[in-house]
Order: structure tokens, then sequence, then C-alpha cells
């Protein structure tokens, strides 16, 4: 009887023990693609968290969507979107990160041409752009639908019909969420139009930018616009920020207007802010010739302009430029240097020459008195 208690007993914990087991699957860490149905099957299959090894040029003819946590390594090749395109309940998207569970990095891969947008993230979803290039379609090259957009380093192409459309920030009727556009990297545009770009539908309400300190481009808010710059924070593009949005941004910009004669140069500075003369002049690049006679509030240059004032809201400076004048000797070059061949020979350069002429006619008279003895 105790016998068989005991076996009882270790049977139900052997029992237990495999219901604790977790269930075997075919998801692996790493999957490949090399054609559109390898490529749904393995982000199908992946483990979540795991990567998807693009290993050839594939063209996809519906739009895929993808609710964990994935990387899509590119390994350099194209993803494009074919002429026989499917919709999927209105989803025209080629890429879309759909909802707190989607997590999508691209990384070294080109997208190309679709009927909507390269890549969205909706309504709570992530996606993380490295090493990305964008073109070719018809609504946009990025969506912030109610997601967020991580720029580590992407390349946008001319998306859009009419006018371009780099980066739309927006938020679908549906989502819940609010979009965030985070720049970390570099961002390059074929197209100074649009780079960024709010949508203008009535559903954005808020939206959030944030720069890392890493970044290289920096996307910020100047008044009503959303302003895109390179490095040196001058003004690359611009677009409206809707009336009825609210944006969520580490500090506040102004941009500065420098006018040149009949060039200008665009600059963010922060609102509240003072600025010096030498870093105006180094946004300013002068002609050759030409020098900084000072900096105007109008284009008379009647009245200077005050560095010690706090700039805040958009500012206009007239830069007040002349030619600079000559006033070197006749005969210095144009560096002040005195030509070589006008250089006057001095007393001791003289007594050479007269030497080197005595010695010369010496040596004629004793040829001469040779030929007269032979």
């Amino acid at each position: 009887m105790k016998n068989t208690i005991k076996i009882m007993l270790i049977s139900l914990i052997v029992v237990i023990a495999l219901l604790c087991i977790p269930s075997i699957s075919n998801a692996a860490a790493t999957e490949t693609a090399n054609d559109e149905e390898s490529l749904i099957n393995a982000i199908q299959n992946v483990d979540d968290g795991g990567t998807v090894e693009i290993q050839n040029n594939i063209t996809v003819t519906k739009p895929i969507v993808i609710q964990k946590e994935l990387t899509i390594d590119g390994n350099g090749y194209t993803i494009a979107g074919s002429t026989d395109w499917t919709s999927t309940s209105g989803n025209q998207t080629m890429f879309t990160a759909q909802f707190a569970a989607g997590k999508l990095t691209l990384k070294d891969i080109n997208l190309n041409n679709g009927p909507k947008y390269g890549v969205q993230s909706y309504d709570g979803a992530t996606v993380i752009l490295d090493n990305v290039s964008i073109t070719g379609f018809r609504y946009g090259g990025v969506l912030a639908n109610g997601g967020n957009i991580e720029v580590r380093k992407l390349h946008l192409g001319y998306n859009g019909t009419g006018e371009n459309n780099g980066i739309e920030i927006d938020k679908g009727s549906a989502a819940t969420n609010n979009p965030s556009l985070i720049m970390n990297g570099v961002l390059t545009s074929d197209s100074n139009e649009n780079i960024v770009r709010p949508a203008e539908n009535g559903n954005l309400t808020e939206f959030t930018v944030t720069n890392t300190e890493n970044t290289t481009n920096k996307v910020v808010i100047a008044g009503d616009r959303i302003v895109f710059t390179d490095k040196d924070n001058n003004v690359i593009s611009e677009a409206s920020i809707p009336e009825n949005a609210t944006v969520n941004a580490d500090t506040k910009k102004v941009v500065v207007t420098l006018i040149i004669s009949d060039e200008t140069e665009r600059i963010v500075v922060d609102e509240n802010s003072t600025i010096t003369a030498d870093l105006l002049k180094s946004h300013i690049e002068l002609k050759e010739g030409y020098k900084i006679d000072g900096y105007f509030t109008d284009a008379k240059y009647t009245k200077e302009f005050d560095f010690n004032s706090k700039l805040d809201s958009d500012t206009t400076i007239y830069v007040k430029t002349s030619k600079i004048q000559n006033n070197d000797n006749n005969n210095e070059g144009n560096n002040g240097i005195v030509d070589k061949d006008e250089i006057p020979k001095t007393g001791e350069e003289n007594y050479l020459a007269i030497a080197s002429l005595a010695i010369l006619a010496s040596a004629s008279g004793i040829m001469f008195t040779r030929k007269k003895e032979i």
C-alpha cells in the first residue's frame, strides 16, 4: 500500500513538472528571407526580439503588419512595392508596427515604391530607422500615426505627390496614443520641402519632439512652426503646426534671419537667449574681398542691432558689408610683397657686378695678347 502511494505521488509530481515546461515551438532567434513568402513566414516564426535577415532584393504585393519586437536586417538589399498591390483593410503601408507590442527596427535596408507610406508606427508602436533609405511612396516616407519614430540614420528620397512628404506626424481617429519623434542621428533628404510635417486633419492634438545629445540633425519648435536643422542649427526645412496641436519639446527656439546683400541665412537659437557677433559671423560666408561693417535691424542700416537684448520672437538682422580697399604702394603685390624684379640692388651687388666685368675684360685682353704673339 505504501509503495502504491509513493508511485502515485511520484507520478503526480512528474505530471505537474511536465505541465510547467513551456511548449516547444518552431520559433528561432534568427530567420532568413529571400522572397515575399519567406519574408512573411520569417516575421511570423521568429522569436519575439529576434532578427530577420534579408538575403536578396524582394518585391512585396501587400502590406506587412508587425505586432512583436523584431529587427529586419536588410544587408543593403531593397524591398520594393509591386504594381499589383493588394490592400488589407485600407492599410496600404509597406511595413506597419502596430500597438504597444510592436517594436520594429529597420536596419541597412532600402524601401522603394508603394501606394501609401514606406513605414508607420501605429498607436503606441515604435519604429527605429537605422541606415534606411525610403523613396517613391505616394503618400509619404514615414508616418508616426499615434506611435513613436526614432531616426538613427535615414535618407529620404522624394515621397508624396505634388509636394514632398518625408516624415508625417499624425494621429488616426481610432488611435489612443499621441505620436512622438526622436532624433538620434543623421537625417538627409533629396528635397528641402516638408522633411518633417505635422498633419492638419484635426486629429492631431498633441505630439512630442526629442533630440538626443548625439543627434546631428535636430527637429525643433519655433513659434508655430516645426523646424528641421543641420548640425550647425542652420534651417533646412520648416512646416506649420496646426492651431489645435500642442507640442512637447525640451526647449523652444526662435529663428534668426540674416540678410547679407542679396543672400539670406536662417538659424535657430534658444528662445529668450542673447547672441553674439561671433555667432552670427560663423554663419556668414562673405564674398572674397569683403568685410562686415555692422549688424542692423533695418535694411537701410540706420539702427544697430542690440546684442544685449534677449530674443523672444523671430528676428531679422541686416548685415552691412563693404569691399576691402587696397591702400598698398604701387610697387607692392596683392599680398604686400614687393615684386622680385623690382628689388633695388644693394651697393654690394653693384660691386660684384663691376668686379665681374673687370675680370671678363682682363681675360679678353690676355687672350688678345696671346693671339698677337702667335
